[in-house]
């Protein structure tokens, strides 16, 4: 995620302001341009950089989920592109649960971006009823609630938001790493399985080879995984414990670590942490493209890795990518390259 500037008055931004603490401007981010852009009336508005009041405003969900992107004023929509595709919310009486909502969105809103960067297909229920992207946001303190994904549909547990009962999980389930943003990263992995690799033979063939067999039984996959744990030596093949459990997991939690990198080198090539090839420019990537982004990241996780322990913190990036994983990365990649150019 790159930084942002006002055009008004030039102060730096970061993705969530809705305002300029310097000029006081009304801004609002568009995913067409890539920018926050101020909102002004008549001919104030008449500048780079603006948009007209009286044509634009901020989407419906500002106050309850702290939502900056910008909509067109219009009857029958009121909520911007990613908001749009939450098919099920918090009642907002559940004052606790419609907190943990906002911070969903929030990390939502930064996937949306990062897809949307990607080029990769977002394709809403509005476009396919039965098997478009959404995202169903529930909370798990008066019903059970299983974070996964099905035929598209994305459900999140809100009381991931919690950091309290997320690192309480985290320790648990013994996993160096858990957030919000990574299990949107997680689960979009999932989606994009379905829509972009199951429907190529080609794709399945190559996928079969690296990861297992996407059919085999996934409940019994989901039993041994919890009743033996991970086998012996996993760390030489696999990302994490959990994408040992079954060929899908391991396919999910490689897309997500894609994501990861991918978005972090961006973010540091922002602020000149990391070359400037480092971003979503698609004429830098092509055929070479995942060796270049492997060899800019070793380098640069390792270094987040020592300030953070400067600072007393746990790695930033507690991951280790043997030769197997970062041929799995590869064909992520190559996937995304390929559907995408």
């Amino acid at each position: 995620m790159r930084d942002f500037t006002c055009p008004n008055c030039g102060q730096r931004l970061s993705f969530e302001n809705s305002l300029c603490l310097s000029c006081k401007s009304s801004l609002g981010f568009s995913l067409e341009d890539m920018a926050l852009l101020v909102i002004a009336p008549g001919e104030e508005s008449e500048h780079a950089g603006a948009v007209d009041s009286s044509e634009y405003q901020l989407c419906a969900n500002l106050y309850i989920a702290k939502c900056n992107w910008l909509v067109e004023k219009a009857p029958t929509r009121r909520l911007c592109a990613s908001c749009a595709l939450t098919r099920t919310r918090p009642n907002e009486s559940d004052t606790k649960a419609m907190v943990a909502f906002a911070v969903a969105e929030k990390a939502k809103r930064r996937l949306i971006v990062e897809l949307h960067e990607m080029k990769l297909p977002i394709v809403g229920r509005d476009e396919d009823p039965d098997y478009g992207l959404a995202f169903d946001l529930l909370s798990s303190e008066f019903e059970k609630v299983f974070t996964g994904h099905e035929n598209g549909v994305i459900t999140l547990d809100l009381a991931e938001g919690d950091d309290v009962h997320r690192e309480q999980l985290r320790v648990a389930m013994d996993e160096p790493y858990r957030t919000m943003l990574g299990h949107f990263r997680h689960e979009i992995g999932h989606y994009y399985y379905y829509r972009l690799v199951d429907p190529s033979q080609d794709y399945k063939e190559q996928f079969r080879k690296l990861f297992g067999d996407a059919d085999a039984d996934y409940q019994a996959a989901l039993d041994r995984h919890y009743n033996e744990g991970a086998p012996p030596n996993w760390e030489k093949k696999f990302v994490s414990s959990y994408a040992t459990m079954h060929p899908a997991e391991d396919w999910a939690e490689t897309f997500a670590h894609y994501l990861h990198i991918r978005d972090t080198l961006d973010t540091a090539a922002a602020f000149s942490f990391a070359p400037a090839s480092a971003t979503f420019e698609r004429g830098v990537l092509g055929p070479s493209g995942f060796q270049t982004i492997i060899d800019m990241w070793l380098p640069l996780s390792w270094s987040l890795n020592m300030i953070n322990r400067s600072m007393g913190k746990e790695d930033l990036y507690p991951f280790v990518l043997p030769a197997a994983v970062l041929e799995k990365m590869r064909f992520v990649h190559t996937v995304i390259e390929e559907v995408t150019s």
